[in-house]
């Protein structure tokens, strides 16, 4: 059982506190670049804090805090320039770090900018989004994890904030279990009521909603696996429990602190869970489809959207993947009270995966870098490669369930976030490609 007082260490996200710290350590997922083509000034929050991400004139990319060092205007309206962002009132300039370069209202000899800084943290862009890191400096260096770089793909990144603590979003990737219910007959019963599960589900042996029921048929127990980046979690099938074999499937890996990878097919996405604040998080659903063999079309930009929590009726979106598991972590409340909970057997790798994040904490408390900080550029590959590879046919997961992900194209697109994605009939496109025969792309 998980204390109250632990459950603060393991929750707070502020400047300060335990897991504020461990956080500050990490690169953090701000921003898709592209969103700085609508509108190059933006106001973001991030760990707590309310900042201003902006990109100037010559394409530099920076992150101050939020207001003027004149008169508190907020820099949400600045001005950007060749070389930094303007304040709109009196004019004052302030570069990437924050610091002053120029006071135009002021007399000409005047020194007043040079003890001006209202602060700053770096950023750098890579694979369509822009990360900031707010920890101590020397910044580490952001690993360029295979999903960011991989070659010949298209990609897409969808938005949402969700009203609740990131723990309980993420702890969602730790727990192999929760797919026969929340993603089979909770899923079903949705399609049912609906009135849409004969032409969402005709064909029971590959929909989402069958193959996760079947999908704990000869289940015995959960199995977690620690490495280098992180964990993987897995169902050990016995043959004694009615399982056809012996065998362990594997579910979407955990790059610690708080991204899930999973790959197989024609299909990867990777879940990021990002503190805005103790009881917001900002949900990025990256998503890159890739088919060997096939060229994908090239991308200017990656695009991005925001997908809904609720329909215009105020009612939540239920009958997809993503927005199962969002309403089931939102409707634990802000933040969920874990001295509460009881956890079973079924539980281990969540168990694990808090054991993991206070091990971590207790490293920045002693000095110590944590897991996934690294110092050294030239020990880290240009891309870092994980199991199973992207590209790979062996699939983190049942074959099923990946495979309804690899057919798009056949109207599955309906059942997962990237229904709402600009780029899912280029993916689809994509699949009939790969499939070697045409098929005509479902309305």
């Amino acid at each position: 059982m998980v204390t109250a007082s632990e459950n603060e260490r393991l929750t707070r996200v502020g400047a300060g506190t335990p897991l504020g710290e461990l956080m500050r350590r990490y690169w953090q997922p701000i921003a898709p670049t592209a969103m700085l083509d609508d509108d190059p000034v933006r106001k973001v929050k991030l760990l707590g804090e309310e900042l201003v991400l902006y990109r100037d004139r010559s394409g530099t990319f920076g992150l101050i805090k939020p207001r003027c060092g004149h008169r508190l205007v907020h820099m949400r309206f600045g001005i950007p320039e060749e070389h930094g962002l303007r304040c709109p009132y009196h004019g004052w300039c302030y570069d990437e770090s924050g610091q002053c370069t120029e006071t135009p209202l002021e007399s000409p000899g005047s020194r007043l900018k040079e003890r001006v800084n209202i602060g700053g943290y770096p950023v750098q862009e890579l694979g369509g989004l822009i990360f900031a890191y707010l920890g101590p400096l020397p910044a580490p260096v952001l690993p360029r994890w295979d999903f960011l770089v991989w070659p010949n793909a298209i990609r897409q990144i969808g938005l949402t904030i969700i009203p609740c603590n990131w723990l309980q979003c993420h702890e969602n990737s730790a727990d192999p279990y929760h797919n026969p219910y929340l993603h089979g007959h909770f899923f079903k019963y949705i399609l049912e009521r609906e009135g849409a599960l004969e032409g969402r589900a005709q064909d029971s042996a590959t929909h989402r909603a069958y193959t996760s029921i079947r999908g704990v048929e000869g289940h015995d127990h959960v199995v977690v696996e620690r490495d280098r980046y992180g964990f993987r979690k897995g169902i050990q099938f016995t043959v004694e429990k009615g399982a056809e074999s012996d065998r362990v499937q594997w579910f979407p890996y955990n790059i610690f602190p708080h991204y899930s990878r999973g790959a197989g097919g024609l299909r990867t996405q990777v879940n990021m869970r990002i503190p805005l604040d103790d009881e917001r998080t900002y949900h990025i659903s990256y998503v890159l489809y890739h088919a060997p063999g096939v060229q994908a079309p090239v991308q200017d930009t990656v695009p991005y959207y925001w997908h809904p929590i609720h329909d215009e009726h105020g009612k939540p979106v239920l009958d997809y993947v993503l927005a199962q598991d969002i309403a089931a972590w939102w409707s634990q409340g802000p933040i969920t009270d874990r001295s509460r909970e009881n956890l079973g057997a079924t539980d281990l790798a969540i168990i694990e995966f808090r054991r993991l994040i206070s091990e971590q904490i207790e490293a920045v408390e002693q000095g110590r870098d944590p897991l996934n900080v690294f110092r050294d550029a030239s020990s880290v590959p240009d891309c870092i490669e994980l199991e199973p590879r992207i590209g790979s046919a062996n699939a983190p997961r049942n074959s099923q369930v990946a495979g309804y992900r690899n057919q798009f194209h056949r109207g599955y697109y309906r059942d997962d976030v990237d229904r709402y994605g600009p780029a899912t009939e280029l993916a689809s496109q994509l699949m009939r490609a790969a499939e070697g025969s045409p098929v005509p792309a479902t309305p």
